[in-house]
């Protein structure tokens, strides 16, 4: 099972917080595909580049490994002023 968050426009456009996923994803890159797939209406907003994506709340690369459990957030960048 795979437990990803959505926050932001991306939660908006999805029309959810959350998903549990039944799948295994090798990498953040597999589920961003996944994902991207499952919602083609949001790919330019999931892209890599677009959405941020962050494991067990530390910010990872597409090449992340993914483990069973792991909590997977993603979610658009932020900017300060």
């Amino acid at each position: 099972m795979t437990k990803v968050l959505f926050f932001g426009q991306l939660r908006e456009q999805i029309g959810s917080s959350e998903l549990q996923l039944p799948e295994h994803f090798a990498t953040l890159g597999a589920l961003r595909n996944h994902l991207m797939a499952q919602f083609p209406h949001c790919q330019a907003m999931l892209a890599p580049g677009s959405a941020l994506g962050a494991v067990n709340q530390t910010i990872s690369d597409d090449q992340q490994a993914l483990g069973v459990g792991d909590e997977i957030a993603l979610f658009p960048p932020v900017t300060g002023g």
